[in-house]
């Protein structure tokens, strides 16, 4: 079974008295594993399906199975339990907290999820080791370059071991030097079993996925997998521990 099975989804939106239909009947599987970037122009409905796959909104119609859980069917709460331990989310903009120290802004999916305060700091530890921020885990934001902070949240959607590592625009605010830094980083993760789908609108980001879907009103319009990146002098070391 696929981790993501999206059968057949709508998504409608009531603006007054009409309806927009942001995604018009749009299927798509994920297999555990992968590395998938999406992509499609303005109004494509790229960001909804973001929302959909990510738990933050449900279908209008149609069926959308995470870990072969109907997510139509999940309350409130349950579906703020999915995307707490299901899913990984890295944003464009990091959202971390200033005020908190690098531990203290992996942590928190981990204080959401009830884990004591021992293992919180030893998973967080080795999720900031993971992407080689081991020896910055007392460091607030402000004390970090742009990549290493979207590092310290690669780290934090990591830390509760997702079925998914979903991340939307996450070069956006970096140069192109720091972005490959990322991409590479991102490489490393899917070498090592982690399941990840990238939104972007950059075709040289798209590049470094195994599988671009490509939307258009609504729907997938292209679904095309691609070569391996090739990525020299990939470092591996920093992803020693098991995958997510």
């Amino acid at each position: 079974m696929p981790v993501i099975d999206i059968a057949d989804v709508w998504k409608t939106y009531k603006m007054g008295t009409q309806e927009v239909h942001a995604l018009r009947g749009c299927s798509l599987e994920v297999e555990r594993g992968e590395y998938v970037a999406v992509m499609g122009p303005s109004g494509s409905g790229k960001s909804t399906l973001m929302n959909v796959v990510g738990c933050l909104d449900i279908p209008t119609q149609g069926t959308y199975k995470l870990n072969k859980r109907d997510v139509g069917s999940l309350s409130d709460d349950e579906l703020a339990e999915v995307r707490n331990s299901q899913i990984g989310f890295v944003f464009q903009t990091f959202n971390l907290l200033p005020r908190q120290d690098c531990l203290q802004n992996v942590e928190l999916p981990l204080v959401y999820a009830g884990v004591s305060r021992s293992e919180r700091k030893a998973r967080a530890t080795e999720a900031l080791q993971r992407v080689g921020l081991g020896d910055r885990l007392d460091h607030r934001p402000n004390e970090l370059s742009g990549g290493q902070r979207q590092r310290v949240a690669v780290a934090r959607a990591l830390v509760n071991r997702p079925a998914i590592l979903l991340a939307d625009e996450p070069t956006g605010n970096l140069d192109s030097v720091t972005s490959d830094e990322i991409m590479r980083l991102f490489e490393l993760l899917y070498r090592a079993g982690n399941t990840l789908i990238v939104v972007t609108h950059e075709d040289e980001i798209a590049a470094h996925a195994r599988r671009i879907v490509r939307l258009r009103d609504g729907t997938v319009e292209t679904d095309t997998l691609v070569a391996a990146p090739v990525l020299a002098d990939l470092d591996a070391s920093a992803l020693e521990a098991e995958p997510a």
